[in-house]
């Protein structure tokens, strides 16, 4: 085979040099602005660092020392591809507890990280060419993931003006009626929390038309207005994705876990199988002790709770005073259109001249995230109080 030569040149071009098309999503660019405030603090500069979408605590200490003892004790070896039973039945219990709904642990389905659940939820419930609704400002990786596997994407406005949460009425008016919707409650960017009436209406809705609903639970246990209800309180048609990334605060460890309906189990089990093999096994084994942690874990809540009233209160006074609600999850989503028309670039400049690190709104909403910024609290209540000290000065200047 010859290689091909470009246009109007004889230079040759390999063969499969070019990225796939599938390749072309947007970059993260939160995870831009996270790279360069550490290249800051590396470089001796001081950081405040409220980008970062993680908690800044360690795994539980249960879930440390059973990593610890099952380096000691066991090989390490692969898994079932959909997780060790010890910790589906602890996740089955868990959803008991929490709901008070009885979840048969085969349809619990441990995943690498809530990115591999999505991933595997997006293909075992969508073809090419499906169309999957998102609101918008909403967590980018859906849209990406959505695109790079032939989905088309539709985007549905989900503003201040309806308190940043979904309706009933708000899917009813989509067109064409898409075969698919994905919900987060609470919801990063915003915090906005899905109430127990609104979920089930919701539930109900796909359910009566054949939707296929993806509830993002990732930050249940982190709210402060009450318990968030799940999807499978109302239906077991929704897949629900969860992680042990933010309320057990272990992203790094790369763990999360579906609730699948029983005719998607197949289709999961076959495709995960594939794609991953299994989820990290060291991981597994710690993560059974997490549900020992509550105490430990309420604590970093209670710190995240605090962290949350001290920017609702101080964010007004230094010129950011139109705020979502932050229900839960630990961000608050700030509309700084009154010093910027591209949030990229002004986190950008925040970061340079102030060391306060934000994540661009341009992240979470394609259309109107150019006024807006979200604020990560939970992190050290010390650095969060110089970065509002910091960023006042420098907004008021």
């Amino acid at each position: 085979m010859h290689p091909a030569v470009r246009p109007g040149g004889s230079d040759p071009v390999a063969a499969g040099s070019a990225p796939s098309r599938r390749s072309g999503v947007s970059p993260f660019y939160v995870m831009e602005i996270f790279g360069a405030a550490e290249a800051r603090r590396a470089a001796g500069l001081p950081v405040y660092n409220l980008a970062a979408g993680q908690p800044s605590t360690p795994a539980p200490g249960a879930v440390r020392a059973a990593a610890t003892a099952a380096l000691k004790s066991d090989k390490i070896g692969y898994t079932a591809a959909l997780g060790i039973p010890p910790l589906r039945e602890a996740i089955a219990e868990h959803t008991r507890d929490w709901y008070g709904i009885d979840v048969p642990r085969r349809n619990v389905v441990v995943t690498t990280g809530s990115s591999g659940g999505f991933l595997t939820s997006f293909l075992a419930a969508f073809d090419v060419g499906d169309v999957v609704a998102m609101a918008r400002p909403g967590y980018p990786a859906y849209r990406n993931i959505l695109a790079s596997l032939g989905c088309v994407v539709s985007e549905f406005e989900c503003g201040p003006g309806m308190n940043f949460v979904p309706s009933v009425a708000t899917l009813e008016a989509l067109d064409p009626r898409p075969d698919g919707i994905i919900l987060a409650s609470p919801a990063n960017p915003t915090g906005a929390m899905i109430g127990t009436d609104a979920l089930a209406q919701i539930v109900f809705w796909c359910a009566d038309r054949g939707v296929r609903l993806i509830s993002d639970e990732l930050y249940h246990g982190i709210s402060y207005v009450g318990p968030a209800p799940t999807a499978w309180q109302f239906g077991r048609e929704p897949i629900v994705v969860n992680s042990f990334s933010k309320y057990f605060s272990m992203t790094g460890w790369r763990l999360g876990w579906l609730l699948v309906p029983d005719e998607l189990l197949d289709a999961v089990d076959r495709l995960a199988g594939n794609y991953a093999i299994c989820p990290p096994a060291l991981s597994q084994l710690a993560a059974v002790a997490a549900f020992q942690a509550y105490p430990e874990l309420d604590q970093n809540v209670q710190r995240y709770r605090n962290n949350r009233g001290l920017l609702l209160n101080a964010l007004p006074a230094i010129g950011l005073s139109r705020l979502a609600p932050a229900d839960g999850a630990f961000y608050i989503y700030a509309d700084v259109s009154d010093y910027t028309d591209d949030s990229l670039a002004w986190v950008r400049r925040v970061l340079l001249e102030t060391g306060v690190a934000l994540a661009p709104g341009l992240d979470f909403d394609t259309v109107a995230g150019n006024r807006f910024a979200r604020l990560s609290f939970a992190g050290d209540t010390g650095e969060i109080e110089q970065a509002v000290e910091v960023l006042g000065r420098y907004l008021t200047r």
